[in-house]
């Protein structure tokens, strides 16, 4: 789809890579952490018709200091926001501790994430998680995590398969009567992308599984209940290959998302100018 007007601007959260080994100490400004937008997900809302924007992450160690980025701008900026996928969410940030060490998470993209969230919110903008995004979403609404799916769930499919990484598929069941089936009225069993190894345990109040995994119940897609767009998906849909019918086509959830902002958008534009009229 080509670009539309009027102009959307998709907020993304940032993914975060730190490095692995010391970083040379020169007595300056010097730091190998990037803050990045993969490029899949920016391609996909290019798809949609939207322009994507990463919004950086501030922590303690950064040279702009968190009082220096007021999130609340980049909401009242931005049009929606897009949480992307990437690293485990960290069991502290839902009151537990780490069942191993690798399932330790990025405290430091919590903090930030919830805080994105929490201005967008705020705002009244939509917001949309993917994979990570949607347990990041559960999380900040007051839900839990299963920390690895393998290890808490055995009897559980594998939803994750490192060699086969967004190749590995399985199908998903869309709920009845819920948002998602609204979109998709012919559609009741689908395929999906799967890679994650942590899942929702406990949905946060106030949300809705709009599909699940029928082999193993696993929840695979959310709504919050009520009016405002704020829902996530377990898959990845900017993974998906053009073109390609045997796995769930995520346009249409896309455009509800991207027309969602849309509205919005467009409703406060008429507001502004029938002020700016009544004042003339």
């Amino acid at each position: 789809m080509p670009f539309q007007t009027p102009s959307l601007l998709i907020g993304v959260s940032a993914r975060i890579y730190y490095p692995s080994g010391p970083v040379l100490d020169l007595g300056g400004v010097w730091t190998k952490t990037l803050h990045y937008l993969e490029q899949s997900v920016a391609h996909w809302l290019i798809a949609g018709g939207a322009l994507p924007v990463m919004i950086p992450a501030v922590d303690a160690q950064s040279v702009v200091q968190r009082d220096q980025l007021h999130l609340g701008y980049y909401a009242d900026a931005l049009d929606a926001l897009v949480l992307q996928g990437g690293n485990d969410v960290a069991p502290q940030t839902y009151g537990q501790s780490p069942l191993e060490p690798a399932w330790a998470g990025d405290a430091v993209r919590d903090t930030y994430e919830m805080a994105l969230i929490r201005a967008f919110v705020d705002a009244g903008k939509p917001v949309f998680g993917i994979c990570r995004g949607l347990q990041m979403l559960n999380v900040a609404f007051g839900g839990t995590l299963w920390q690895d799916i393998k290890t808490q769930q055995p009897q559980a499919l594998e939803h994750i398969k490192t060699d086969l990484y967004e190749h590995n598929t399985h199908p998903i069941e869309i709920l009845p009567n819920t948002h998602l089936a609204s979109l998709y009225p012919a559609l009741r069993h689908a395929r999906i992308n799967s890679i994650h190894h942590q899942a929702i345990r406990e949905l946060a109040p106030g949300f809705l599984v709009q599909a699940h995994s029928p082999e193993d119940g696993i929840i695979e897609a959310i709504r919050r209940d009520g009016p405002g767009f704020i829902a996530g998906v377990q898959w990845h849909p900017e993974f998906r290959p053009k073109n390609e019918s045997a796995t769930f086509d995520d346009t249409p959830l896309l455009q509800d998302f991207l027309e969602s902002a849309r509205a919005l958008k467009e409703a406060k534009t008429y507001i502004t100018t029938e002020s700016q009229h009544a004042i003339r």
